[in-house]
Protein backbone atom coordinates (compact mmCIF):
# COMPACT_ATOMS: atom_id res chain seq x y z
CA UNK A 1 0.00 0.00 0.00
CA UNK A 2 1.48 3.49 -0.82
CA UNK A 3 -0.37 6.69 0.10
CA UNK A 4 -0.57 9.42 -2.36
CA UNK A 5 -1.32 13.06 -2.70
CA UNK A 6 -3.43 13.24 -6.20
CA UNK A 7 -6.31 16.15 -7.27
CA UNK A 8 -9.20 16.84 -6.16
CA UNK A 9 -12.22 14.71 -7.89
CA UNK A 10 -15.09 16.04 -9.81
CA UNK A 11 -18.82 14.60 -9.56
CA UNK A 12 -19.79 14.03 -12.54
CA UNK A 13 -23.70 13.28 -14.11
CA UNK A 14 -25.37 11.09 -11.39
CA UNK A 15 -22.34 10.90 -8.67
CA UNK A 16 -21.67 12.74 -5.45
CA UNK A 17 -17.76 14.27 -4.06
CA UNK A 18 -17.84 13.65 -0.82
CA UNK A 19 -15.40 13.71 2.70
CA UNK A 20 -14.97 10.07 3.98
CA UNK A 21 -16.14 10.21 7.50
CA UNK A 22 -15.89 6.51 8.12
CA UNK A 23 -14.29 3.65 5.96
CA UNK A 24 -13.29 0.28 7.08
CA UNK A 25 -11.63 -2.84 4.95
CA UNK A 26 -14.48 -6.16 4.18
CA UNK A 27 -12.84 -9.41 5.41
CA UNK A 28 -12.80 -9.75 1.91
CA UNK A 29 -10.93 -7.01 1.20
CA UNK A 30 -8.57 -7.97 4.03
CA UNK A 31 -8.03 -11.63 2.41
CA UNK A 32 -7.09 -10.20 -1.10
CA UNK A 33 -4.92 -7.89 0.21
CA UNK A 34 -2.82 -10.34 2.04
CA UNK A 35 -2.74 -12.35 -1.30
CA UNK A 36 -5.63 -15.23 -0.06
CA UNK A 37 -8.11 -16.64 -2.11
CA UNK A 38 -11.86 -15.44 -1.73
CA UNK A 39 -14.10 -13.37 -3.92
CA UNK A 40 -12.51 -11.25 -6.85
CA UNK A 41 -9.34 -13.17 -6.60
CA UNK A 42 -8.33 -13.25 -10.22
CA UNK A 43 -10.02 -9.96 -11.26
CA UNK A 44 -8.25 -7.77 -8.38
CA UNK A 45 -4.87 -9.92 -9.43
CA UNK A 46 -5.19 -8.92 -12.74
CA UNK A 47 -6.05 -5.16 -11.79
CA UNK A 48 -2.60 -4.94 -9.67
CA UNK A 49 -0.67 -6.55 -12.71
CA UNK A 50 -1.87 -4.48 -15.39
CA UNK A 51 -2.79 -0.89 -13.46
CA UNK A 52 -0.70 -0.94 -10.44
CA UNK A 53 -0.78 1.78 -8.72
CA UNK A 54 -4.43 1.27 -8.84
CA UNK A 55 -6.96 2.92 -5.79
CA UNK A 56 -8.61 -0.71 -4.54
CA UNK A 57 -11.05 -1.42 -1.86
CA UNK A 58 -13.43 0.41 0.38
CA UNK A 59 -16.68 -0.05 -0.11
CA UNK A 60 -17.97 -0.10 3.70
CA UNK A 61 -18.51 3.74 4.69
CA UNK A 62 -19.62 6.84 6.29
CA UNK A 63 -19.27 9.86 4.10
CA UNK A 64 -20.68 13.92 3.73
CA UNK A 65 -21.95 15.15 0.65
CA UNK A 66 -19.87 18.27 -0.61
CA UNK A 67 -20.56 18.27 -4.07
CA UNK A 68 -23.64 17.02 -6.00
CA UNK A 69 -23.22 16.91 -9.95
CA UNK A 70 -25.71 17.17 -12.76
CA UNK A 71 -28.77 15.69 -12.07
CA UNK A 72 -28.35 14.06 -8.70
CA UNK A 73 -32.02 15.04 -6.74
CA UNK A 74 -31.57 12.92 -4.13
CA UNK A 75 -28.79 14.62 -1.87
CA UNK A 76 -27.53 17.93 -1.44
CA UNK A 77 -24.04 19.03 0.10
CA UNK A 78 -23.83 18.25 4.07
CA UNK A 79 -25.45 15.15 4.04
CA UNK A 80 -24.70 12.37 5.38
CA UNK A 81 -25.04 8.91 3.52
CA UNK A 82 -23.81 5.14 3.38
CA UNK A 83 -23.90 2.62 0.56
CA UNK A 84 -24.34 -0.59 -1.11
CA UNK A 85 -21.23 -2.14 -3.11
CA UNK A 86 -22.86 -3.90 -6.20
CA UNK A 87 -24.57 -1.94 -8.65
CA UNK A 88 -26.39 -2.93 -11.60
CA UNK A 89 -24.52 -2.19 -15.22
CA UNK A 90 -28.23 -0.40 -16.48
CA UNK A 91 -27.26 -1.93 -19.82
CA UNK A 92 -27.93 -5.86 -19.56
CA UNK A 93 -31.64 -6.99 -20.89
CA UNK A 94 -32.97 -7.41 -16.85
CA UNK A 95 -31.47 -3.49 -16.21
CA UNK A 96 -33.71 -2.61 -19.38
CA UNK A 97 -36.27 -4.80 -18.28
CA UNK A 98 -36.87 -2.95 -14.91
CA UNK A 99 -35.37 -5.88 -12.90
CA UNK A 100 -31.93 -4.35 -11.85
CA UNK A 101 -32.04 -5.60 -8.48
CA UNK A 102 -31.09 -9.24 -10.23
CA UNK A 103 -28.41 -7.54 -12.44
CA UNK A 104 -24.46 -9.17 -11.77
CA UNK A 105 -22.96 -7.83 -14.38
CA UNK A 106 -22.42 -4.05 -12.62
CA UNK A 107 -19.52 -3.11 -11.15
CA UNK A 108 -18.25 -2.73 -7.34
CA UNK A 109 -17.58 -0.10 -5.21
CA UNK A 110 -13.94 -0.51 -4.27
CA UNK A 111 -13.60 -3.36 -6.80
CA UNK A 112 -13.76 -1.73 -10.71
CA UNK A 113 -14.95 1.68 -9.21
CA UNK A 114 -13.11 4.01 -6.66
CA UNK A 115 -13.69 2.91 -3.17
CA UNK A 116 -12.96 5.39 -0.06
CA UNK A 117 -9.44 4.68 1.36
CA UNK A 118 -9.14 8.02 0.68
CA UNK A 119 -10.32 11.57 2.00
CA UNK A 120 -12.60 12.51 -0.66
CA UNK A 121 -14.00 10.28 -3.22
CA UNK A 122 -16.61 10.22 -6.31
CA UNK A 123 -19.27 7.82 -5.49
CA UNK A 124 -22.83 7.42 -8.14
CA UNK A 125 -26.19 8.13 -6.26
CA UNK A 126 -27.65 5.37 -6.91
CA UNK A 127 -25.50 3.75 -4.63
CA UNK A 128 -26.34 5.91 -1.17
CA UNK A 129 -29.01 6.61 1.26
CA UNK A 130 -29.24 8.88 3.35
CA UNK A 131 -28.65 8.17 7.40
CA UNK A 132 -30.78 9.26 10.34
CA UNK A 133 -28.91 11.27 12.85
CA UNK A 134 -29.01 8.53 15.29
CA UNK A 135 -27.03 6.67 13.21
CA UNK A 136 -22.94 7.30 14.46
CA UNK A 137 -20.75 7.55 11.82
CA UNK A 138 -19.25 3.83 12.62
CA UNK A 139 -22.29 2.71 12.73
CA UNK A 140 -22.93 3.52 9.19
CA UNK A 141 -19.68 2.00 7.73
CA UNK A 142 -21.46 -1.23 9.09
CA UNK A 143 -24.18 -0.48 6.77
CA UNK A 144 -23.19 -1.92 3.95
CA UNK A 145 -22.54 -5.25 5.41
CA UNK A 146 -25.92 -5.13 6.99
CA UNK A 147 -27.84 -4.54 4.05
CA UNK A 148 -26.08 -7.87 2.52
CA UNK A 149 -27.23 -9.66 5.90
CA UNK A 150 -31.03 -8.79 5.58
CA UNK A 151 -30.54 -9.71 2.09
CA UNK A 152 -29.41 -13.27 3.56
CA UNK A 153 -32.25 -13.32 5.85
CA UNK A 154 -34.67 -12.18 3.38
CA UNK A 155 -33.16 -15.31 1.23
CA UNK A 156 -33.74 -17.88 4.38
CA UNK A 157 -38.13 -16.82 4.09
CA UNK A 158 -38.28 -18.08 7.96
CA UNK A 159 -41.13 -19.14 9.32
CA UNK A 160 -42.50 -17.85 12.43
CA UNK A 161 -40.83 -19.42 15.21
CA UNK A 162 -38.05 -21.27 12.82
CA UNK A 163 -35.38 -22.64 14.91
CA UNK A 164 -32.54 -20.98 13.54
CA UNK A 165 -28.61 -21.70 13.92
CA UNK A 166 -25.85 -19.54 12.53
CA UNK A 167 -22.18 -20.42 12.48
CA UNK A 168 -20.13 -17.70 12.97
CA UNK A 169 -20.58 -15.11 14.54
CA UNK A 170 -18.27 -12.52 13.43
CA UNK A 171 -19.47 -9.00 11.86
CA UNK A 172 -22.13 -10.57 9.13
CA UNK A 173 -22.77 -13.68 11.81
CA UNK A 174 -24.12 -11.36 14.23
CA UNK A 175 -25.64 -9.46 12.04
CA UNK A 176 -28.03 -12.08 10.35
CA UNK A 177 -28.56 -13.43 14.36
CA UNK A 178 -30.00 -10.14 15.05
CA UNK A 179 -31.97 -9.45 11.60
CA UNK A 180 -33.19 -13.06 12.03
CA UNK A 181 -34.61 -12.57 15.13
CA UNK A 182 -36.43 -9.71 14.31
CA UNK A 183 -37.89 -11.58 11.65
CA UNK A 184 -39.63 -14.05 13.44
CA UNK A 185 -37.57 -17.11 14.32
CA UNK A 186 -37.87 -18.71 17.67
CA UNK A 187 -34.96 -20.10 19.11
CA UNK A 188 -31.12 -18.97 18.29
CA UNK A 189 -28.34 -21.11 18.43
CA UNK A 190 -24.80 -19.64 17.48
CA UNK A 191 -21.56 -21.35 16.78
CA UNK A 192 -17.77 -20.17 17.43
CA UNK A 193 -15.00 -20.98 18.62
CA UNK A 194 -13.63 -17.72 20.33
CA UNK A 195 -15.30 -16.69 23.54
CA UNK A 196 -15.77 -13.20 22.92
CA UNK A 197 -17.34 -13.59 19.50
CA UNK A 198 -19.68 -16.62 21.66
CA UNK A 199 -20.43 -13.38 24.86
CA UNK A 200 -21.48 -10.86 22.51
CA UNK A 201 -23.62 -13.34 20.29
CA UNK A 202 -25.26 -14.04 23.69
CA UNK A 203 -25.41 -10.14 24.72
CA UNK A 204 -27.01 -9.78 21.57
CA UNK A 205 -29.74 -11.76 22.01
CA UNK A 206 -28.45 -15.66 21.16
CA UNK A 207 -30.66 -17.82 22.97
CA UNK A 208 -27.65 -20.25 22.91
CA UNK A 209 -24.12 -19.61 22.39
CA UNK A 210 -21.21 -22.53 21.77
CA UNK A 211 -18.14 -22.92 21.96
CA UNK A 212 -17.14 -25.49 19.11
CA UNK A 213 -13.71 -25.05 20.95
CA UNK A 214 -15.18 -27.14 23.37
CA UNK A 215 -18.11 -28.92 22.55
CA UNK A 216 -19.31 -30.70 19.49
CA UNK A 217 -21.45 -28.25 17.93
CA UNK A 218 -23.66 -30.73 16.07
CA UNK A 219 -24.20 -32.84 19.13
CA UNK A 220 -25.70 -30.34 21.11
CA UNK A 221 -27.95 -28.66 18.02
CA UNK A 222 -29.32 -31.89 18.20
CA UNK A 223 -30.14 -32.21 21.91
CA UNK A 224 -31.29 -28.54 21.85
CA UNK A 225 -34.08 -29.73 18.86
CA UNK A 226 -34.79 -33.05 20.32
CA UNK A 227 -32.53 -34.89 17.92
CA UNK A 228 -34.47 -33.68 14.47
CA UNK A 229 -32.00 -30.51 13.56
CA UNK A 230 -32.72 -26.67 13.08
CA UNK A 231 -35.05 -25.47 10.61
CA UNK A 232 -32.60 -22.86 8.71
CA UNK A 233 -29.10 -23.01 9.27
CA UNK A 234 -26.52 -20.03 8.24
CA UNK A 235 -22.97 -21.02 7.55
CA UNK A 236 -21.03 -17.65 7.86
CA UNK A 237 -17.24 -19.39 9.28
CA UNK A 238 -16.32 -20.59 5.93
CA UNK A 239 -12.81 -19.16 4.20
CA UNK A 240 -8.94 -19.42 4.71
CA UNK A 241 -7.66 -20.78 7.82
CA UNK A 242 -4.69 -18.52 6.96
CA UNK A 243 -7.16 -15.74 7.83
CA UNK A 244 -8.67 -18.13 10.84
CA UNK A 245 -11.80 -19.16 9.71
CA UNK A 246 -13.01 -22.40 9.43
CA UNK A 247 -12.27 -23.83 6.03
CA UNK A 248 -15.03 -25.42 5.05
CA UNK A 249 -15.39 -27.80 8.21
CA UNK A 250 -18.29 -25.56 9.11
CA UNK A 251 -20.51 -26.35 6.00
CA UNK A 252 -20.27 -30.33 6.81
CA UNK A 253 -21.35 -29.11 9.84
CA UNK A 254 -24.20 -26.80 9.26
CA UNK A 255 -25.01 -30.05 6.75
CA UNK A 256 -25.33 -32.04 9.90
CA UNK A 257 -27.43 -29.34 12.12
CA UNK A 258 -29.99 -29.20 9.61
CA UNK A 259 -33.35 -30.76 10.11
CA UNK A 260 -34.49 -33.20 7.03
CA UNK A 261 -36.45 -30.43 4.31
CA UNK A 262 -34.36 -27.74 5.55
CA UNK A 263 -32.33 -25.17 4.93
CA UNK A 264 -28.95 -24.05 4.31
CA UNK A 265 -27.90 -20.25 4.07
CA UNK A 266 -24.10 -20.35 2.43
CA UNK A 267 -23.15 -16.50 3.61
CA UNK A 268 -19.56 -17.40 3.31
CA UNK A 269 -16.97 -17.23 0.38
CA UNK A 270 -14.39 -19.47 -0.31
CA UNK A 271 -12.03 -18.84 -2.78
CA UNK A 272 -11.99 -22.14 -4.52
CA UNK A 273 -14.31 -25.11 -5.05
CA UNK A 274 -14.96 -28.51 -3.10
CA UNK A 275 -16.83 -31.35 -2.72
CA UNK A 276 -20.10 -31.73 -1.07
CA UNK A 277 -22.04 -35.05 -1.15
CA UNK A 278 -24.76 -33.96 -3.35
CA UNK A 279 -26.63 -37.23 -2.70
CA UNK A 280 -27.16 -36.67 0.67
CA UNK A 281 -28.40 -33.36 0.15
CA UNK A 282 -30.75 -34.93 -2.05
CA UNK A 283 -31.32 -37.88 0.08
CA UNK A 284 -32.27 -35.55 2.93
CA UNK A 285 -34.40 -32.84 0.95
CA UNK A 286 -32.04 -30.10 2.22
CA UNK A 287 -31.82 -27.03 0.32
CA UNK A 288 -28.60 -25.14 -0.23
CA UNK A 289 -29.66 -21.24 -0.94
CA UNK A 290 -26.95 -18.37 -1.69
CA UNK A 291 -27.97 -15.05 -0.74
CA UNK A 292 -29.42 -12.60 -3.23
CA UNK A 293 -27.24 -9.13 -3.39
CA UNK A 294 -28.04 -6.25 -1.67
CA UNK A 295 -30.53 -3.74 -3.28
CA UNK A 296 -30.93 0.03 -2.27
CA UNK A 297 -34.36 -0.80 -0.37
CA UNK A 298 -32.33 -3.46 1.79
CA UNK A 299 -29.81 -0.60 2.37
CA UNK A 300 -32.78 1.87 3.41
CA UNK A 301 -33.85 -0.42 5.46
CA UNK A 302 -30.95 -0.95 7.52
CA UNK A 303 -30.87 2.64 8.75
CA UNK A 304 -34.58 1.93 10.22
CA UNK A 305 -33.26 -1.26 11.84
CA UNK A 306 -30.48 0.78 13.57
CA UNK A 307 -31.66 4.11 14.17
CA UNK A 308 -34.65 2.36 16.29
CA UNK A 309 -31.84 0.12 18.28
CA UNK A 310 -33.65 -3.48 17.17
CA UNK A 311 -30.38 -4.30 15.44
CA UNK A 312 -27.45 -3.32 17.30
CA UNK A 313 -24.13 -2.24 16.15
CA UNK A 314 -21.99 -0.51 18.41
CA UNK A 315 -21.10 -3.78 20.86
CA UNK A 316 -19.12 -4.98 17.88
CA UNK A 317 -16.80 -2.30 16.66
CA UNK A 318 -13.81 -3.11 18.66
CA UNK A 319 -11.53 -1.14 16.97
CA UNK A 320 -11.50 1.96 15.71
CA UNK A 321 -8.27 4.20 14.42
CA UNK A 322 -7.90 7.86 13.60
CA UNK A 323 -6.26 9.02 10.86
CA UNK A 324 -5.55 7.69 6.98
CA UNK A 325 -2.18 6.45 7.69
CA UNK A 326 -3.46 3.81 9.89
CA UNK A 327 -5.38 1.80 6.73
CA UNK A 328 -2.76 -0.23 6.85
CA UNK A 329 -3.26 -1.25 10.49
CA UNK A 330 -6.70 -1.96 9.96
CA UNK A 331 -6.33 -4.69 7.35
CA UNK A 332 -3.99 -6.07 9.46
CA UNK A 333 -6.74 -6.31 12.46
CA UNK A 334 -9.31 -7.06 10.23
CA UNK A 335 -7.16 -10.04 8.46
CA UNK A 336 -6.35 -11.80 11.83
CA UNK A 337 -9.20 -11.13 13.80
CA UNK A 338 -8.80 -13.80 16.23
CA UNK A 339 -5.11 -12.88 17.40
CA UNK A 340 -6.27 -8.56 18.06
CA UNK A 341 -9.82 -10.01 19.26
CA UNK A 342 -11.46 -8.17 16.98
CA UNK A 343 -15.02 -8.46 16.29
CA UNK A 344 -16.19 -5.83 13.29
CA UNK A 345 -13.59 -4.93 10.74
CA UNK A 346 -11.09 -2.54 12.08
CA UNK A 347 -12.51 1.16 11.30
CA UNK A 348 -10.20 3.88 10.31
CA UNK A 349 -11.50 7.79 11.19
CA UNK A 350 -10.31 9.76 8.36
CA UNK A 351 -12.89 13.31 9.09
CA UNK A 352 -14.51 13.75 12.45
Amino acid sequence: MRLDEVPMPAPGPGHVLAQVLTVQPSVTEAQLAFGIRTLAFEKIKKRLETEAPVQLFGHEYCVRVVEVGEGVTRFKPGDRVAARAKLPCQQCPLCLDGRSAMCRKGPIIGFQLPGCFCEFAVLPEIALTLLDDRISNSEAACLQSLSDSVASVETAALQLGDTVVFYGQGSMGLECMQIARVSGAGRIITVDVRPEACQVSKDLGADYALNAAETDPVEAIKELTNGNGADVVFECAGGSPKQGMSGTRTVTQAIDSVRSGGKLIGVSWFGSPFEVDIDLLRERSLRYLFPDISTLAHLEHTVGLVASGRVRLKPTITHVLEGIGKVPEAFEITANKGKFKAINPAQVVICA
